[in-house]
């Protein structure tokens, strides 16, 4: 990677001898010739080093090195510095500086201390890579996908994670809503301070209130003492008001409240408490629908739809079933004690087929039952319920005695290429075949046409 230096010095021959020189190094350089200039530079966030002089009219370089060791550490300062003031340069190291040269300068030793504090730079750039990396695959770990619609989920999450706008999930109940909120929250500048998560539909209105806002002692029957709020324990970090469609019109406007003015009060309280929080709100319903019926506030919706996610249902992205079925089958293989190798393929074109009106949370219920029911090392078709065994037996097919293995195998690849509308990779993961196999078969058996 090309580095990019700045030298902060108001001599101008210093400034462009520097800059000559270590161009020929091949660095990107700026100048500035006070230490106002160069901060500007600095907050633009394009430096990997700086050179300035300690001795400068206005801002110095003590406090350039100050303000870079405060609010930009990752950036080595190297000072230069008189013979006749060694003892500051020192003092400089000691507050954080990388090194220092005293004037007239040495440039092959300049060069020498350049080299290595870049070096030491780009350690740390490709450790906080790493560290970004890994926090990633830990951030979105629980939510398995391999699907376009998936991937373009991911992509928007990684987006909009640091920012602090609001953020609306939508989607049928079941399809992991939650997990997209927990990814949001983990992957952000927040994810250290407090994910305080709230479950809408399961509160009545005034117990809701209460549990967003809390309340004063004696505010109500059974106030016995002050409690404190989910907002309140959210400040600096993340709340998650799943179901939100749910909510009285009457706790909505205290919600949008909070969204403008980030102020509220304990129900039955008259001191204003502020907060810094940031909204994730998820529900199964059509909002736009719920405010023509006069259900939802439409100030409300457009404060807290300003990032969309929809969640497809896992009929959209049938891809991921594989991937779905494998981790709960190991999940529940474990959690029971039991060695199951996998799924036989009627079981599986079963499952692949099955429309999951549930979403994910039926499936992964449907296969907990299954592992439970499976006595051999297979999930065999009779394992399943009896809804997902009937969208198999519905599309049955008939091999007639007499025909080679051959032929009965051409049968039904033909056939589950037909189910699937001539889509090899789903075919081939019904089948539980490889897509090279398939192909291989295909032209074994001089399907391609057919």
């Amino acid at each position: 990677m090309q580095f990019t230096i700045l030298i902060i010095d108001d001599e101008k021959n210093i400034r462009e001898g520097l800059c000559a020189a270590l161009e020929m190094d091949g660095y990107k350089v700026r100048l500035a010739e006070n230490g106002e200039q160069g901060l500007s530079f600095i907050e633009k966030g394009d430096i990997d080093l700086v050179i300035t002089d300690l001795r400068m009219p206005g801002i110095s370089g003590e406090e350039v090195l100050t303000k870079v060791k405060n609010e930009s550490p990752g950036i080595p300062v190297i000072v230069l510095t008189g013979h006749g003031s060694i003892d500051t340069a020192v003092d400089a190291m000691r507050n954080g500086a990388y090194d220092f040269l005293t004037k007239p300068l040495n440039i092959d030793r300049l060069s020498l201390i350049v080299k290595r504090a870049l070096a030491s730079r780009e350690l740390e750039i490709r450790h906080s890579t790493l560290q970004e990396e890994l926090g990633a695959k830990v951030s979105f770990e629980s939510i398995i996908g391999k699907s376009a619609e998936m991937q373009r989920i991911f992509q928007i999450v990684r987006k909009t994670a640091a920012a602090k706008a609001s953020v609306l999930i939508t989607g049928e109940s079941g399809t992991g809503k939650e997990l997209i909120a927990n990814a949001l929250h983990n992957l952000s500048p927040r994810k250290d301070k407090p994910f305080i998560k709230v479950h809408c539909a399961a509160l009545s209105e005034s117990l809701l209130e209460s549990e967003l806002f809390g309340h004063e002692k004696g505010a109500f029957t059974g106030a016995v003492a002050r409690k404190r709020g989910r907002f309140e324990l959210a400040n600096g970090g993340t709340i998650f008001l799943d179901e939100i469609g749910e909510i009285d019109q009457n706790v909505q406007i205290k919600i949008l409240r909070v969204l403008q003015d980030k102020r509220f009060e304990r129900v039955g309280g008259e001191e204003t408490l502020e907060v810094d929080v940031r909204i994730i709100a998820a529900t199964n319903r059509n909002l736009e629908k719920e405010i023509q019926e006069h259900r939802f506030r439409e100030d409300l919706f457009y404060r807290l739809n300003v990032v969309n996610i929809q969640v497809p249902p896992l009929r959209d992205r049938k891809d991921d079933i594989p991937l779905l079925i494998a981790s709960f089958v190991n999940e529940f293989a474990q959690e029971n004690d039991k060695e199951i190798t996998g799924i036989d393929l009627r079981a599986r074109s079963a499952l692949y087929k099955y429309d999951w009106p549930g979403n994910i949370r039926q499936l992964r219920n449907c296969i907990e039952s299954a592992v439970v029911m499976c006595s051999g090392k297979e999930i065999t078709l009779e394992d399943l319920p009896p809804s997902v065994i009937g969208s198999e037996e519905n599309n049955s097919i008939v091999i007639p005695t007499g025909l080679t293995l051959a032929e009965a195998e051409k049968i039904l690849i033909q056939h589950t290429l037909a189910e699937n509308n001539g889509n090899k990779s789903k075919t081939a993961d019904v089948l539980g075949i490889g897509r090279k196999t398939l192909h291989r078969k295909i032209d074994e058996y001089n399907m391609e046409d057919s």
